[in-house]
């Protein structure tokens, strides 16, 4: 049985995905992403990421993270395209997906929890990833 840290996250934007769909290079189907290079398929969730305050405060400290729409709708907070609404606080986002990418077991290192070698295929999608954004 996988544990939740033999999982690496990623935030894809859906700008990136509708350029990879575009292309041919990827494709969302059935709450997963078809990789064709390295034909592969990742679970995605719908997510945000907060990108800027517009008004009020961050209290919730949100600002660089990314939350799923079941965590937005846990909080309360109101999201409608690239804004979001979260008590007082008016918050712009970029609307996505996360992905979650198998890790190899016992690829985490004990040392620092915050950082995580992945495996060949968690590598493989962050690198097309990064070379697409």
């Amino acid at each position: 049985m996988l544990r939740p840290t033999d999982f690496m996250k990623l935030f894809l934007p859906h700008k990136t995905l509708e350029d990879w769909a575009t292309t041919d290079k990827a494709d969302l189907s059935d709450g997963k992403l078809l990789v064709k290079e390295t034909r592969s398929s990742h679970p995605v969730t719908p997510a945000v990421h907060f990108q800027k305050l517009v008004s009020g405060e961050d209290l919730q400290s949100l600002l660089g993270r990314v939350k799923t729409q079941a965590q937005l709708h846990a909080m309360g907070a109101e999201q409608l395209g690239d804004s979001c609404l979260v008590g007082e606080t008016a918050y712009e986002v970029v609307e996505g997906f996360v992905a979650e990418v198998v890790v190899a077991p016992g690829a985490v290192k004990a040392a620092d929890p915050k950082k995580k070698s992945s495996s060949p295929e968690a590598d493989l999608l962050a690198a097309f990833i990064l070379d697409k954004l």
